[in-house]
């Protein structure tokens, strides 16, 4: 057993602070620096490594992640007691810092192609409830599909999975909450990881079927409990019609390109690690596949407040970088009216992980986007229909910001995560990444990779970038990830909710 750590990480030669990736105890050298630490600081926290005064800035990553609230001096342990949010000024953007990636040579994995030519990774049968009243209907409908064994005898679908969420009435029949709703039920009745689909209401809801945009090219079977007559006739006309649209589901995987790979980047539960492992990683992933031609989406937009200066840097466009910095001043006003604050945020485990201000976490958080050009912004669960990086407004809590994702398109996921988030979004293949090497241990049945091994000093992080798009592909192909052999994915489905509940 090692008397003193002998892992620092300090980002850039201008930081105050560095993290250090052991436990250190008061008095114990502070490696590499001269100093000691001044109490005890633990693994993932930050360390300092020159004074400040109070109200000046602290640096990590080279950029403001807060200001002291009391004198820090070299050695102290930087965090809640010492450091606070100021909020951001606006700043001018030069954009034009993204780098456009050398195009790598044409490569495939295994996909599902339609008859209409897209490409999916998952063959999923769909229950969508258009509103809350027939989501029990649409799970006694998929358990009992289930149970009755029929789906065995169709190994290349992969299962059903009810789509129920708690609106769809009570809601104004007009309006910013509807519209929301309908966009994403309509972004995942179009995923092509559904081949088939029942779409169930209850009959009276605001969120009438018939004002969803249903897709032509799979095949949909409407109904309502009211007119089927009531819960057991509608769950035994949902099991017949999924019985005859199974023929329709047996497909074989062929080669595709990976183009047409859409990578959502998720993080959730993040820790002091996540900005400096699991995150450059995942970017390092990111970039390689838009270098292949495809798609890598970035969402939460209140996890990269404070750097979303460094992301609209990278914009192809100033209308690009402009609609970004609109989103950021919706964010603003909306978390004000509200009574709330964007350094609302962390969450407990967040900062029990070495993280203290919303400005620290979403510059670690931004590292999953790599650093190729931004393509597009996009309005929570719309379309993704631009090539290259993409960036998602949506809220920063994980079931909602991957169900937008998965509504405009993703049809990959990638969630890296410190503290240990269990998380699946049927019908999209989720993979777990986590940050540090003892909760890989720890949870290793919810993991899928150890970024950890990136601290360890095993692999750079180019290496890991390219094992992780290697786990991309293989799970593109049907290869099961940790949280769809666990079961994952049924519960998660979240769509933003907007607007007064009546």
């Amino acid at each position: 057993m090692r008397s003193e750590p002998t892992r620092l990480v300090r980002l850039r030669a201008d930081d105050s602070v560095a993290v250090t990736l052991d436990p250190l105890a008061a008095g114990a050298p502070v490696p590499g620096t001269g100093l000691v630490s001044r109490q005890p600081v633990p693994a993932g926290h930050k360390v300092a490594l020159a004074a400040v005064g109070a109200g000046d800035p602290v640096l990590k990553y080279g950029q403001v992640i807060g200001h002291a609230t009391a004198p820090i001096e070299p050695g102290d342990h930087v965090h809640l007691h010492n450091l606070g949010y100021h909020d951001t000024v606006d700043q001018e953007v030069a954009i034009g810092a993204g780098v456009a990636p050398e195009p790598l040579p044409a490569a495939t994995f295994d996909g599902i192609v339609r008859a209409d030519g897209r490409v999916a990774t998952r063959n999923y049968v769909g229950i969508i409830s258009s509103v809350n009243c027939s989501a029990t209907v649409a799970k006694l409908i998929a358990d009992q599909v289930r149970m009755s064994g029929m789906l065995a005898a169709h190994p290349s679908v992969d299962g059903i999975v009810a789509i129920t969420h708690g609106s769809g009435c009570g809601l104004a029949s007009d309006g910013e909450g509807l519209d929301l709703l309908k966009r994403t039920l309509s972004g995942y009745a179009d995923h092509p990881n559904f081949g088939a689909l029942i779409v169930l209401g209850l009959g009276c809801e605001v969120n009438q079927i018939a004002e969803l945009d249903l897709p032509e090219q799979t095949p949909v079977v409407g109904m309502t409990i009211q007119e089927a007559g009531g819960t057991a006739t509608a769950v035994r006309a949902g099991i017949r019609a999924v019985g005859e649209v199974l023929e329709k589901l047996d497909v074989q995987r062929q080669p595709v390109p990976v183009s047409e790979l859409v990578l959502g980047l998720k993080c959730g539960g993040s820790d002091g690690y996540s900005g400096i492992t699991a995150n450059p990683a995942l970017g390092v992933a990111a970039d390689l596949l838009i270098a292949h031609g495809g798609t890598a989406v970035l969402c939460e937009t209140p996890e990269i407040y404070g750097a979303e200066h460094l992301l609209a840097a990278r914009a192809e466009s100033r209308e690009v970088a402009d609609a970004l910095l609109e989103r950021i001043a919706w964010w603003r006003e909306y978390t004000a009216k509200h009574g709330g604050s964007l350094d609302n945020n962390p969450s407990p485990g967040n900062k029990e992980g070495g993280i203290t201000t919303i400005l620290e976490k979403s510059l670690g958080a931004v590292a999953k986007s790599g650093s190729t050009p931004l393509r597009a912004v996009r309005r929570f669960a719309e379309r993704i229909d631009s090539r290259g990086l993409v960036f998602m407004d949506t809220p920063g809590y994980d079931p909602v910001s991957v169900t937008g994702m998965v509504a405009g398109g993703a049809n990959v996921v990638c969630f890296t995560t410190g503290r240990g988030s269990v998380y699946g979004c049927k019908p999209v293949p989720s993979l777990k990444l986590a940050t540090n090497t003892a909760v890989y241990q720890r949870m290793t049945e919810d993991m899928d990779l150890n970024c950890g091994v990136v601290a360890d000093g095993e692999l750079g992080l180019d290496e890991m970038g390219r094992r992780i798009l290697d786990a991309v592909v293989a799970t593109a192909s049907g290869r099961q990830t940790a949280s769809e052999a666990l079961g994952f994915g049924d519960e998660e489905f979240a769509p933003w909710q907007l607007g007064a509940v009546m």
